[in-house]
């Protein structure tokens, strides 16, 4: 499975926080308006932001597991989400937290995703997954979904990659750079030939002809000058991958990369968020 270190998801977490679906969360909020208590498992966890962005919506009293494959991530979440609760403390292998009128009891699942989706307790009431979907193949979600379904579980995906991608200003080879990236995005990640851009559709159609019903939204990533950093890790990364494509050569990814490192104001990425119940 790809690594991501917790660098990186430290630098892209405040504007994941800012591009979430309002609408599609409110969605999911509301369904669980009524209930005292949750349990809820995290696939493909990283450093638990998950729990940051969503625990201060959910019940009262939460109950999270985080699956990652990634033992420094599980360990990086334990610190960060100490740091980030107003008290902490650990019982036997839970880490309990207090924050915001919230309390809040996690586990670390260290689990090969490609090897088992559906590594959650019995108890779980939901499953949430962040920026995932476009690294799995879509016969990898038709199992997850086809767990999903049989255990009757609601689904929170969000910011899978849909494949847009605007700069400005533009230059002559964005479209030859960005179609290069979007067909590295469908290489094997550890799961088989990833969805890619196609990921938020095919969990859409599987979860659907399931007998699910969905909600999604769109949650673009929108980069200026205040989120600059990540805009520039951003276009390494594009750069890097469609020249691993062989589309485009080394040389020239470097230097439309030097221009647009250079010249480039904004960088919009799209993603797709989804929220989805079993039918009753």
């Amino acid at each position: 499975m790809s690594r991501f270190p917790s660098e990186w998801l430290a630098l892209r977490e405040p504007v994941d926080m800012a591009s979430h679906n309002q609408d599609v969360l409110g969605v999911c909020v509301r369904t669980f308006g009524d209930q005292e208590s949750l349990s809820i498992c995290d696939l493909g966890a990283g450093t638990g932001a998950s729990v940051r962005a969503f625990a201060p919506l959910l019940p009262r009293r939460q109950y999270w597991t985080l699956v990652d494959h990634d033992a420094e991530n599980l360990n990086a979440a334990k610190d960060i989400l100490e740091d980030w609760s107003e008290s902490a403390k650990t019982i036997e292998d839970r880490l309990v937290l207090e924050h915001a009128g919230k309390h809040i009891e996690v586990q670390f699942a260290q689990r090969d995703l490609s090897a088992d989706a559906a590594p959650w307790p019995a108890e779980t009431n939901l499953i949430t997954a962040s920026a995932l979907f476009d690294l799995t193949s879509e016969s990898w979600i038709a199992r997850l979904v086809k767990k999903l379904a049989s255990d009757r579980l609601p689904l929170l995906a969000v910011l899978s990659f849909d494949g847009r991608i605007e700069i400005s200003p533009g230059h002559t080879r964005d479209e030859r750079m960005f179609r290069s990236f979007c067909a590295h995005q469908q290489t094997d990640k550890g799961f088989g030939p990833a969805s890619g851009p196609g990921a938020a559709a095919a969990l859409e159609i599987a979860l659907r002809n399931t007998g699910y019903t969905v909600t999604s939204g769109d949650s673009p990533w929108r980069m200026e000058f205040k989120s600059q950093k990540l805009m520039h890790e951003t276009l390494k990364g594009i750069a890097a991958a469609a020249a691993e494509t062989g589309a485009v050569t080394e040389n020239e990814a470097a230097n439309w990369l030097d221009d647009r490192i250079s010249r480039a104001e904004s960088l919009i990425i799209g993603h797709r968020d989804i929220f989805a119940t079993p039918q009753t």
